[in-house]
């Protein structure tokens, strides 16, 4: 892939815009209006305040708040000072908040109005200084006047392109976190792919949305990809139907990436409460499948907009595949598929051994080229799982070609479980169900869910002699983990089917709740 503009580092794709339209609007919340020329200075002085604390190239500082446009500053001000960024999951219990905070060495924390009282309550070795962000606590220094106070004059430090520019944590097959190093080069690549006129090509005339939140590659990505072509970007704190639809009509919205389980509940509502949606001219969609039913609807609501598929990971740096607008065409036969893969990206589907297979045979999606990670933070045993020894990621997706070299997706090669593009592990929310004194044993499946692709649902087996509820067992989960991995039912079994090696059989599990459905993901 070339680089994104002649751009080498995400510090430099602001200064781009910066210096071709600094009175050109970049970003809107809520009240406060941000322009590019203004985004690039306060970028500088946050770099400079990250120098001013002792932080320096690859240190790590973390952000524990919903969607804001003064996250946008301190990502774009940590890279021009070399620092990753460490987005926290806002809705992971704080056990969960501490691992991730511990195994990132974080030294300083920014923290989002309403998460004051989460954030005091950490108690993470080495993480002593707190920044606060729209008021989250009057006791630490505020962002703004922490800003300010520095200069902003460029840094003299010299970036590498592989050096790692974020840090996303993933859950692990083991339920453990894993820290996703995204490097420039990485993000670059990204850049270079969704600026396709086909997936998501966006010009100064265009506004866009960011309402996915910034933990996730489908929010800080999106962002980015907003902000490095020069839109307008409209940025909602959390996803919201009502204030979505609200802001394509007031703010006129041109372009923007969805989830299917926020489509789905976009197009219900303005269904049975019409809304003008006609200035949307190019809708983007991934991170989980979607069911054909909603994308038919969605077309019908948005009807003046190109529809574009994609689909990737977070370790592939959201590259993989597109399914182009002209492909959306009910006659031509593939909405069920999720298209093709990009210039300069490889894409393969192989057997166990790495080998390719033909189109038309089911085996694991890999993907290699420069949109993939570096690595996992500290992890190299996973880091060294993740890959065929020849360099090809493992996505754990299990998929094939047809004879035109369409993708299609079949099921998970690993048991991880998306709902409403959240990823769940089965093991994660198991850990969580066994300490409950009525268990013997348990495991977690993915079933059919109409509104958010998958639910979790947990198959439990009693302790002789022992009662319980579904509604006790959920209960008990909730004080461990966050809501999102909560089974939402809980079956009650005498015995769990297991191979020869004690091994769950996941799949007869869930076989009579997929029974009838095409693909083993919804």
């Amino acid at each position: 892939m070339s680089e994104f503009y002649g751009c080498r580092t995400l510090g430099e794709v602001l200064t781009r815009q910066a210096r071709a339209r600094p009175e050109a609007v970049a970003m809107i919340f809520e009240e406060r209006v941000t322009r590019y020329g203004e985004l690039e200075a306060r970028a500088h002085q946050v770099a400079n305040a990250l120098a001013a604390m002792g932080l320096g190239p690859r240190d790590r500082v973390a952000y524990l708040g919903k969607n804001s446009d003064l996250f946008f500053e301190l990502l774009f001000g940590a890279a021009k000072g070399n620092v990753v960024l460490v987005p926290m999951n806002w809705r992971l219990a704080l056990p969960e908040m501490r691992t991730v905070l511990h195994d990132a060495a974080v030294s300083v924390l920014f923290v989002g109005r309403a998460f004051g009282e989460v954030a005091a309550q950490l108690q993470v070795p080495g993480l002593e200084r707190f920044v606060s962000m729209d008021g989250a606590d009057t006791a630490w220094p505020d962002f703004e006047a922490w800003r300010d106070a520095q200069s902003s004059e460029p840094q003299e430090i010299a970036i590498d392109p592989n050096d790692t520019a974020l840090q996303l944590y993933t859950s692990g097959t083991t339920g453990l976190p894993k820290g996703v190093e995204l490097t420039s080069r990485n993000i670059m690549t990204f850049l270079d792919c969704y600026e396709s006129p086909d997936v998501l090509r966006l010009t100064p005339d265009d506004v866009s949305l960011v309402s996915l939140p910034v933990f996730h590659f489908a929010g800080v990505g999106v962002g980015l990809m907003c902000l490095a072509q020069g839109a307008r970007t409209v940025i909602l704190e959390e996803v919201n139907v009502a204030r979505i639809v609200e802001s394509i009509e007031r703010h006129r919205l041109t372009a923007f990436v969805m989830v299917p389980a926020v489509i789905l509940m976009v197009v219900q509502h303005c269904e049975t409460q019409p809304a003008d949606v006609s200035s949307v001219r190019h809708l983007t969609y991934g991170a989980s499948p979607i069911a054909e039913d909603v994308l038919r609807r969605a077309m019908r609501v948005f009807a003046n907009a190109g529809f574009c598929q994609v689909y990737g990971s977070t370790e592939s740096g959201a590259v993989a595949t597109f399914l182009a607008p002209e492909h959306h065409d009910p006659a031509r036969g593939k909405l069920r598929s999720c298209g093709h893969g990009y210039p300069g990206i490889g894409l393969r589907v192989v057997d166990p051994d790495g080998n390719a297979l033909p189109s038309g045979e089911i085996g694991e999606i890999v993907v290699r080229g420069p949109c993939v990670m570096k690595g996992y933070w500290r992890n190299p045993q996973a880091t060294a799982a993740a890959f065929f020894p020849d360099g090809w990621l493992r996505t754990g997706d299990a998929g094939y070609f047809d004879e035109a070299g369409f993708l299609y997706i079949y099921d998970r090669v690993k048991d991880m479980i998306v709902t409403g593009a959240e990823n769940v592990y089965p093991a994660e929310v198991e850990n969580a169900l066994f300490g409950h004194p009525a268990i013997a044993d348990a495991a977690v499946i993915g079933v059919p869910d109409a509104r958010w692709g998958e639910a979790v649902k947990a198959i439990v087996v009693l302790r002789p002699g022992v009662e319980a509820t579904a509604e006790d067992i959920i209960g008990y989960a909730r004080e461990r983990i966050a809501g999102f991995k909560l089974p939402k039912s809980v079956d009650f079994v005498e015995a769990l089917p297991r191979n020869p090696t004690g091994k769950v059989l996941r799949r007869q599990l869930r076989e009579p709740y997929w029974r009838g459905h095409e693909r083993r993901v919804s």
